[in-house]
């Protein structure tokens, strides 16, 4: 481990973590044995925080309200990490301390701001690590290593204590090599906090998407001409179908148009507003390019500024609209990667090309979460983003845990398996309801559709008790049975599966049982009881008797048996 960035040394290129002191974890609570970094632009009491200028550097006296929490929650801090400086960058090489390399391929780079972070989780030096989002910090070095990137939604984590880059837009974010670890970090980290001005008390969906979803895809994507993360990507839209998901295309222009008024309009005064009194006195000790994005934020007006906000909610509202199609946005999350030879000779362009799928989320009030995809021909990662309206933090994780596990890539840039998948916090089970089905809707028939167009999926098959007489009803198509209950011993046991689906669906489901059928309650074989289709007694008049064979699909091979060949 290197010494205090604060203290001005040099950050060696294998350990880009600095450690001055041990900070141990709390007696007890949900972190207990897992250990973490954080970003130099959040406070740890007593070790200097540079945000990645000497200059600036001032030794705090307490923890930053996220790290207090957790290590009240017992995980134990590590030290402090390397970054963009001012969190002013998305590729990890604007740092007097040096630029941090990719984990996977040293001759890349990191990603930035939250370089430093990134690198240390990826490559095993800590379990997780904080970094901060403002316009895709905590994701593109996700994206860029290997690893998850959880960057929630607005004011859910106190950023109290914490350096500002865009204070209104700033989120605290949250780097690990599995979705449930960050979720684990992001429970103990949330709360609300009065004396942060911007954290908020957010309502929070508590129930997963549905199994059958819609995911927003842009129109028309740019990848700057790679081709392989252009393929990464479409493997990726094939992977979400498989999980459940119908891509949407989207309209990408005003989001495109929202992220470039980050940059370029007057929202970047609070850029200059955030460091205002240390760059008017010491704007030579603040590295290009750095220094003059900062600066730009002098010269725009008030009215400009209200202009630009005006602006920005114009474009939400248009975006807005897209909601009202999809459940969740998946976007790439970085177009493409650069060598750091390629960043640092043209650092503005290359660094605006890395943020073409960020910069927006914070400005329109989304939540994100990037989670490894790929490894590319090349051997270099490929990361997606989850995007969702804010509160859907845990329903992101839950989709994501599944993208993640489906992906079957290594942990970061170590040669170890992901774990199973866990529990995620926050997430309720959807209330169920299990429906027994005897005829057309048995699996592989011709409306089995239903059910599974309403996210329901096969839990059981098995018999009825021996109570029921089992009639091919004439005159229905697609061909239906009818079930009827009658006194014991009169009857057999019939063939069924069972069915389990969200209780959101269950009522479009039954309003398309047509009569004489309907849904009563059947006994089965083990004692049990289960709702399902039944027949009225008077349809049953004509009917063919098919209780001997046992159940529908013994019915429908009895008839190709005597088909004429």
């Amino acid at each position: 481990m290197t010494a205090s960035a604060g203290q001005g040394a040099a950050w060696a290129p294998e350990a880009w973590i600095t450690k001055t002191q041990s900070f141990p974890p709390g007696v007890n609570g949900a972190l207990v044995g897992l250990s973490f970094a954080a970003k130099d632009n959040i406070d740890v009491a007593g070790v200097p925080t540079t945000a990645a200028c000497p200059a600036f550097a001032y030794t705090p006296s307490a923890h930053a309200a996220v790290v207090q929490k957790l290590l009240d929650a017992g995980a134990q801090l590590l030290g402090k990490t390397n970054l963009d400086q001012f969190a002013c960058g998305l590729n990890g090489t604007r740092s007097p301390y040096g630029a941090v390399p990719n984990a996977i391929n040293p001759a890349y780079i990191s990603g930035g701001s939250s370089s430093g972070s990134a690198y240390v989780v990826a490559t095993g030096q800590a379990d997780f690590a904080l970094g901060t989002d403002t316009a895709g910090s905590g994701r593109v070095p996700a994206g860029l290593n290997n690893i998850v990137g959880l960057k929630p939604s607005r004011g859910l984590i106190s950023a109290r204590g914490v350096v500002p880059a865009a204070q209104s837009v700033d989120c605290v974010s949250i780097f690990a090599r599995t979705v449930a670890t960050a979720a684990r970090v992001l429970e103990a980290a949330m709360g609300y906090d009065p004396l942060d001005p911007y954290s908020r008390k957010l309502a929070m969906a508590e129930s997963a998407l549905p199994a059958k979803f819609r995911f927003g895809v842009p129109s028309s994507l740019v990848f700057y001409g790679d081709a392989p993360a252009q393929g990464a990507f479409e493997e990726a839209v094939e992977r979400m179908k498989a999980l459940g998901g119908t891509p949407v295309a989207i309209d990408y222009a005003p989001l495109a148009e929202a992220a470039g008024l980050l940059y370029e309009s007057a929202l970047v005064a609070e850029r200059y507003t955030a460091v205002r009194d240390f760059f008017d006195a010491h704007e030579n000790e603040v590295i290009e390019p750095v220094r003059s994005i900062i600066g730009a934020g002098r010269q725009y007006s008030a009215a400009d500024l209200y202009a630009a906000q005006t602006k920005l909610r114009a474009l939400g509202q248009q975006a807005a609209a897209m909601w009202q199609d999809i459940d969740v946005l998946l976007l790439p999350t970085a177009p493409t990667h650069y060598t750091l030879q390629a960043m640092q000779r043209d650092p503005v362009t290359l660094n605006r090309h890395l943020g073409a799928y960020t910069n927006f989320v914070n400005l329109l009030d989304y939540a994100a979460l990037s989670v490894p995809s790929s490894l590319r021909p090349d051997g270099l990662p490929f990361g997606i983003t989850l995007v969702g309206l804010a509160g859907s933090d845990w329903q992101l994780a839950e989709l994501g845990q599944r993208y993640h596990h489906a992906a079957g890539l290594p942990q970061g840039a170590l040669n170890e398996a992901l774990p199973a998948p866990q529990a995620l916090p926050g997430i309720r089970p959807a209330a169920t309801v299990k429906v027994a089905v005897v005829g057309a809707h048995l699996s592989g028939m011709p409306l089995n559709s239903q059910l599974t167009a309403r996210g329901a999926t096969l839990v059981a098959t098995t018999h009825t008790a021996p109570d029921y007489r089992f009639y091919a009803l004439p005159g229905t198509a697609p061909p239906k049975p009818g079930l009827l209950r009658v006194a014991a011993n009169e009857g057999a046991r019939i063939a069924l599966e069972i069915w389990e689906m969200p209780v959101q669906h269950y009522g479009s489901f039954v309003a398309l049982v047509p009569a004489p059928l309907g849904i009563g309650t059947l006994a089965l074989e083990d004692g049990s009881s289960v709702q399902g289709f039944v027949c009225e007694a008077h349809a049953l008049q004509g009917a063919k008797d098919i209780t001997h064979l046992g159940g529908w699909r013994a019915y429908i091979e009895s008839l190709k048996s005597a088909a004429p060949s």
